[in-house]
């Protein structure tokens, strides 16, 4: 079952210019993501946007989750996925989230992500 779906759209200089910040930085992004982007600083903003896809899929934005409870990694061969973290990982046990599926797509100016939220419970009609 899908528990929800979330997309977002971001400017990536807008997103770079926002990690010139050190407190933006070190809070939006863990140090594993920081760690991934060291080489390519675009790939920051494709995690800025997954973060904000997931939490649309689940239906609550940022409130009460924060940017680090949700770190978004890469397979080898580049594909992302997301390892949940604090209150993000309690959101998902709370409400049966099993997997969240993403999905990025860039431009030279934009960054899209797509986010599939599986699991949940079935609502039962009375």
């Amino acid at each position: 079952m899908i528990y929800g779906v979330g997309t977002d759209l971001v400017e990536i200089d807008r997103v770079l210019k926002a990690c010139d910040r050190e407190s933006f930085y070190k809070r939006v992004f863990t140090e594993n993501e920081r760690r991934e982007a060291f080489s390519n600083k675009k790939r920051l903003a494709g995690d800025f946007a997954v973060k904000e896809a997931v939490a649309k899929a689940f239906g609550t934005g940022f409130s009460g989750i924060g940017f680090s409870d949700i770190e978004v990694l890469r397979e080898a061969s580049g594909k992302p996925y997301i390892v949940f973290h604090k209150k993000a990982l309690d959101f998902c046990r709370v409400h049966g989230i099993s997997a969240v599926h993403v999905s990025i797509s860039d431009t030279d100016t934009m960054v899209s992500a797509f986010a599939v939220a599986e699991g949940g419970n079935i609502n039962e009609t009375q």
